[in-house]
């Protein structure tokens, strides 16, 4: 992960209340990323704070998961 560094550009109306931003097509796509950097780490989180936690072998996990797909 790296150091987000964007520089947003701010569309104005005649009053001067934001209306929307403009980012650059590559500031945009390292928004994204950070974010979905950010979701992955919440998901873990919470997988790991789960007091019913279930492990099996990965083969096991595979196998069942088939299983239930063609019931």
């Amino acid at each position: 992960m790296s150091i987000l560094t964007i520089k947003p550009q701010f569309v104005k109306d005649e009053k001067g209340r934001d209306l929307g931003v403009f980012l650059i097509k590559s500031e945009f796509d390292q928004l994204l990323e950070e974010l979905e950097d950010y979701e992955d780490i919440k998901a873990f989180d919470a997988a790991e704070s789960r007091s019913d936690k279930e492990f099996m072998p990965y083969r096991e996990a595979v196998d069942k998961i088939k299983e239930q797909r063609t019931k």
